[in-house]
């Protein structure tokens, strides 16, 4: 599940700015998936028809009250929200893929692209905070290693630049 300080790290307006792109791009890419399937190529009706099941998960997750009445979505939309960020992210961007794949035109790129980015929201924020400046600055002058030591005199001592 969820690490304890996971939800807490979170700012408010990453986790309300990922729900929102989730919701509005579901919406759009249901939309854009029935338009992709008024076409002549059965490829696309497929790739249409997927982005509309993807729509519909990702709505139904992030907005229920969308779809309050399909019974079993509130309980789907609370096991969801016990998912660790990293988990919604990978599936996110995994089911926004085969539309795109299927039948790359402007509607599928655009609407399943809305779920791509629902995704990626998804895993900046299961990467969390960046360091401090202050650790920053620790890390990169670290000394560690034959390898870094080696560098450092190579950098360090002039003669080592001079040819025999």
């Amino acid at each position: 599940m969820n690490a304890p300080g996971q939800q807490e790290a979170i700012p408010w307006w990453q986790k309300y700015g990922a729900r929102g792109v989730g919701c509005g791009g579901g919406i759009i890419a249901l939309c854009l998936g029935v338009f992709n399937c008024i076409t002549v190529y059965p490829l696309c009706i497929v790739a249409g028809i997927w982005q509309m099941m993807a729509a519909f998960i990702v709505i139904s997750a992030e907005a229920p009250c969308c779809c309050m009445f399909v019974e079993f979505v509130q309980r789907y939309s609370n096991w969801v929200e016990t998912r660790p960020h990293w988990q919604k992210a990978a599936f996110y961007v995994i089911i926004a893929l085969p539309a795109i794949i299927m039948c790359p035109g402007l509607s599928t790129v655009f609407g399943s692209g809305l779920i791509f980015m629902t995704g990626v929201l998804y895993g900046l924020m299961a990467l969390g905070k960046k360091g401090s400046r202050e650790d920053m600055i620790a890390a990169a002058q670290q000394n560690t290693g034959p390898a870094n030591s080696q560098s450092a005199i190579l950098v360090d001592d002039p003669e080592a630049w001079r040819s025999t």
